[in-house]
Parts: structure tokens; C-alpha cells; sequence
């Protein structure tokens, strides 16, 4: 690949050799499968009208392993999947936002999702439990 690069107004012709596959073309994420954390809630957390845990532990579920949390906290802008779909792992469920900046959300693992617990305009909190998966 022949890149151009200039440095102290002067111009430079350079050939460099790709060592790694190009991801630009790949939409932001974290790593399949971080979007998921462990844990489990003493007691049941307090929804608030706009569906965030207010306060308390993250919810906890009957499969940890089937279930995708968010990573932070945040508000949903955009749901892309939907219940019922099939999912590969590291394709893209919703998008959330954060102190200005768009995190995708991808499956962490492949299958069916069962059940999606926000909806856009959501505010979610580190540790929702965004999507099941059955």
C-alpha cells in the first residue's frame, strides 16, 4: 500500500506492508461476548419510568450465559434487532449512548433472542440486562 505523508511542509511517497487484516469497515463494539458481566442480585432492582435500574443491583436471570448486559451506563438511541431473530455472535443488537459517543452492542454469543428489556429512549445503568437469549 503507497501512502503519502507530509512532515514540516515536505512530502513523502512511502510503501508500507499490511501486517493485520483491515476492521475499518467493522462498526465500533466491544469484543464479542464483554457486553456480558456475572454476577448475581440480592434482591430485584427498582425500574424507573424510563426502564433504568434505579439504584440496587443488576437484575438477575435465569441463564447468565444467555444473557447480554450493558457494558454502561447510558441511553438507548437505537434497537436493531428484535425478538425472534437469529443472531451470530459480534452482530449488532442496539446501540447506546454515552457522555456523547455511540457503543454497539453486539450478540456475545450465537442464537435466538428471546426477549429485548429496553426499548429506545431507555436509560440503562453498567450492569442492565439489555437482551436474553433463548
Amino acid at each position: 500500500m503507497k501512502l503519502r505523508i507530509t512532515v514540516d511542509d515536505k512530502t513523502y511517497d512511502v510503501e508500507v506492508e499490511v501486517a493485520e487484516p483491515d476492521h475499518a469497515n467493522l462498526p465500533p463494539s466491544y469484543p464479542v461476548g464483554s457486553a456480558r458481566l456475572v454476577g448475581s442480585a440480592a434482591s430485584a432492582p427498582t425500574k424507573s419510568p424510563l426502564g433504568a435500574t434505579a439504584g440496587g443491583p443488576p437484575a438477575s436471570v435465569a441463564d447468565e450465559s444467555k444473557a447480554c448486559r450493558s457494558p454502561v451506563s447510558g441511553m438507548v438511541v437505537k434497537v436493531i434487532a428484535a425478538a425472534g431473530d437469529h443472531l451470530n455472535a459480534g452482530d449488532s443488537i442496539l446501540i447506546l449512548e454515552a457522555m456523547k459517543m455511540e457503543t454497539n452492542i453486539t450478540a456475545p454469543l450465537s442464537g435466538v433472542i428471546s426477549a429485548i428489556k429496553v426499548a429506545e429512549g431507555d436509560r440503562v445503568q453498567t450492569g442492565d440486562v439489555l437482551v436474553e437469549f433463548d
